[in-house]
């Protein structure tokens, strides 16, 4: 008997992408999309939040991080705690405890996996380590760094008094951004210069919330190197904060391999992204997210429906056809 080949797919599909880069322009969805992306309660705002509470409770004022101190330590140990009270708290939630079972659960192979693919023979033990010893202390490097360079002027800074349009502004830019800078530093990932290192993530054909992170340091560097962008635009520690926090939390969360938490019948919170869940699973589609439509422009996205896999199996054929060519020439 074949194997199911999703446990679960999204209601939605075919997937969409942003309307604001669908012609022609359709007001009422753009902002119905921007309206759930950030409000009532989203996990765009909450991370806003959480930079706030960082910068308030855990920072010192920009010009003591003008030397170095204790203060580059607080930051890595504060990274720590919060990468493991997410990821743990969702790995426990969906494969320690199985309090969901497999409900929603999009690949229907268990998860975590045993095997010699995986450091430690382990896919659990592989993803924690990556994610915790590469990972966590690359993240806080690149906020050090950043943060030195605005409290000593290299870096410019930008301030509620120094006009609350822009300021507000970097914020809803961040999701864009993040989705331009993800889906080119993706494709290089994959190119085969660098694919070696990349290959550690993709490890992973089924993913779990440690996943997201999981990465080789050389991957880390390049991915958290989004931040260097605060050297010519101009922001403030809060958006330096929500930006790495955007990096460092949202693969926990889509990564989960679950499309949400579900009570009662109801999805009480979204977390899986069966956008990136595909990628995983045919690696060379979905290299960016459905916020700016990369993917579409350069025709590798597979919105999961039968013709999106269907294009995608004819795209990989001409390839594959193409490569034969240039090797009989």
């Amino acid at each position: 008997m074949a194997r199911k080949e999703w446990n679960h797919e999204p209601e939605s599909l075919p997937l969409t992408v942003n309307p604001l880069f669908t012609w022609p322009l359709d007001p009422q969805k753009i902002l119905a999309w921007y309206w759930g992306s950030w409000f009532p309660i989203s996990v765009n705002l909450v991370l806003v939040a959480l930079s706030y509470g960082i910068v308030i409770w855990t920072l010192p004022p920009l010009t003591a991080m003008a030397s170095p101190g204790f203060w580059m330590v607080a930051i890595v140990l504060r990274n720590l705690v919060i990468a493991v009270l997410i990821a743990e708290t969702l790995h426990t939630l969906f494969h320690r405890t199985s309090l969901q079972g497999d409900d929603k659960k999009y690949d229907p192979r268990p998860f975590p996996r045993k095997g010699r693919v995986f450091t430690f023979g382990d896919q659990y033990l592989d993803n924690t380590f990556w994610a915790l010893a590469s990972g966590v202390p690359i993240w806080s490097l690149f906020e050090i760094l950043i943060l030195w360079a605005m409290a000593t002027g290299w870096a410019p800074v930008w301030t509620w008094s120094d006009g609350w349009v822009w300021y507000l502004a970097v914020f809803f830019l961040i999701p864009s951004w993040q989705s331009f800078y993800f889906f080119w530093i993706h494709r290089l990932l994959h190119t085969n210069l660098l694919y070696r290192y990349h290959a550690l993530h993709h490890r992973n054909t089924d993913v779990g919330p440690w996943s997201g992170l999981s990465m080789h340091p050389i991957e880390h560097v390049l991915y958290f190197g989004t931040a260097l962008i605060h050297f010519v635009v101009p922001s403030s520690p809060v958006h330096l904060i929500c930006h790495l926090l955007f990096f460092a939390v949202y693969p926990i969360l889509t990564h989960t391999g679950f499309d949400g938490i579900w009570i009662a019948g109801r999805r009480r919170l979204k977390l899986g992204a069966f956008h990136h869940q595909l990628h995983h699973r045919f690696f060379e589609v979905n290299y960016g997210t459905l916020e700016v439509p990369w993917d579409k422009v350069f025709g590798t996205l597979h919105d999961g429906s039968e013709d999106g896999k269907a294009m995608m199996k004819e795209r990989l054929k001409t390839r594959s056809r193409s490569v034969q060519d240039d090797k009989a020439s």
